[in-house]
């Protein structure tokens, strides 16, 4: 996502594929502890207490992708959430967060409505990958797949946009024998729809090491936006080849690639839209990898321009190979989308173009949190204080 300059050992990390959740069914045992044991053993989590450990957080997550449909259930029946109780339950002080969570969520509905974009259905899952017990404590990590439904899709418009997440939840034991959901953490560097609480960590400012760097120009947010026609032919770029790569591989990664998501330091994002524009023409520039004026990247090595949100704006910019757009809904397919969080002159996420509306709206397909076809309209709604910049390729 954010600039950083990562060892190659860290470089090769693989890809992490969630795994399936096994379901079981039958009623849920206890945690192996009550207040009259006469053990002092800790507490352990069987198969059925797994299982709801996923039906809980299905739930959850559920509940937050439904509060920004148009007419989710949500806004007229008790969450999901809520309704569970006994053996594994939400905490008090874990109802109130999910209680605030929906609420800012109905919000973002609201501006997404303002904008004119509403889903008329979704569709949440999620799978269990793992979970750690120590003392009273179980640490459960989870895959959340989610898709939603455009209202107004016309035509070749994308009907749905999608996402994956990955997230960390704590349950704590009780004495009296029960495990109570106390925690919910977001563990990608990403932008999900459906994202609550507070935009992804962002990186402190940074220079680069050589010359100084050329300042990207920031791009309104208004629309409509003065037409800016895109010529898909002056470049000799395949913008097509672009969208394509990026819809084969947003969700499923180029093993061709390291796979930088999760890693703390960053995300994949920038990493993914480099590769992207490399599929449809953009040429290797050899040399130190910390300069900014190159740009390369394969199985082995990357040049931090290739991988680094910032580097990759230093170069796009000084190689001309991009220019500035005054408006982010100027963009068209092939173009690159970056966001700037909290405004402090440090870029911390990169997205690419891989559609564009006849009402003139483009969507976005990114890494970090894997998403698929997500409206620039949708983008601001969720981050409306954030600073845009937006590149013709």
């Amino acid at each position: 996502m954010r600039s950083r300059k990562l060892s190659r050992k860290k470089r090769q990390a693989g890809i992490v594929t969630a795994a399936a959740a096994s379901v079981v069914a039958g009623a849920v045992l206890v945690p192996n502890w009550s207040a009259g044991a006469a053990t002092s053993a800790e507490p352990s989590v069987d198969p059925s207490t797994r299982a709801t450990f996923q039906k809980l957080a299905d739930a959850v997550f559920t509940d937050r992708t439904d509060a920004l449909v148009d007419g989710g259930s949500s806004a007229h029946h008790a969450p999901l959430s809520k309704r569970f109780s006994g053996e594994v339950k939400l905490s008090s002080a874990q109802s109130r967060n999910e209680s605030s969570a929906l609420t800012q969520l109905r919000q973002r509905k609201s501006r997404l409505a303002s904008l004119g974009e509403k889903y008329s259905a979704a569709k949440t899952s999620v799978t269990l990958d793992r979970t750690r017990v120590k003392g009273a404590r179980a640490t459960v990590d989870v895959t959340e797949t989610t898709t939603l439904t455009y209202e107004k899709a016309k035509g070749n418009e994308p009907k749905t946009t999608g996402f994956q997440a990955h997230h960390r939840l704590t349950f704590k034991a009780g004495r009296s024998g029960d495990w109570q959901l106390s925690g919910v953490r977001d563990t990608d560097d990403g932008v999900a729809v459906n994202q609550v609480l507070a935009a992804p960590a962002v990186a402190a400012p940074k220079t680069a090491a050589d010359d100084a760097p050329p300042e990207a120009t920031r791009s309104a947010i208004t629309t409509p936006a003065p037409a800016k026609p895109k010529n898909f032919t002056a470049s000799g770029y395949d913008y097509k080849a672009m969208a394509a790569y990026a819809a084969k591989y947003w969700n499923n990664y180029n093993p061709d690639y390291p796979n930088f998501n999760g890693q703390g330091a960053g995300g994949d994002c920038t990493n993914f839209v480099s590769q992207s524009l490399k599929a449809g023409g953009w040429k290797h520039v050899p040399g130190y990898t910390d300069d900014f004026h190159k740009w390369f990247g394969t199985a082995d090595i990357q040049s931090d321009s290739f991988v680094g949100v910032n580097e990759f704006s230093w170069f796009a910019l000084s190689s001309k190979r991009v220019t500035s757009l005054d408006n982010v809904y100027q963009l068209d397919v092939g173009d690159v989308l970056q966001m700037d969080f909290n405004k402090d002159g440090s870029k911390d996420h990169t997205m690419i173009v891989t559609y564009r509306s006849p009402q003139g709206v483009p969507y976005v397909t990114y890494h970090s949190t894997n998403t698929y076809n997500r409206s620039v309209a949708s983008i601001i709604a969720s981050y409306p204080t954030a600073a845009y910049y937006a590149y013709r390729t």
